[in-house]
């Protein structure tokens, strides 16, 4: 089913669930203090660093393609 996102769209709507986390408790009458925003900030920012980090960058070669050399067409 998520096999269709991409990377970009994961992220995006990441810091689309971020904001609105954030709108939804100023408008709610939360606190903003100087900890809460750190924390809010490493909130938005840890899992999409982390999203780069892991993410498969494209086809994996298989055994073969690595022990034949399928990409120089040998």
């Amino acid at each position: 089913m998520l096999r269709h996102l991409s990377r970009a769209k994961v992220i995006q709507i990441w810091f689309g669930g971020a904001a609105l986390i954030v709108a939804a408790s100023l408008a709610f009458g939360a606190a903003m203090t100087v900890g809460t925003g750190v924390m809010l900030v490493a909130f938005c920012i840890v899992l999409p660093a982390m999203i780069l980090m892991v993410w498969p960058g494209g086809e994996q070669r298989t055994v073969a393609e690595v022990l034949h050399h399928a990409e120089d067409g040998r």
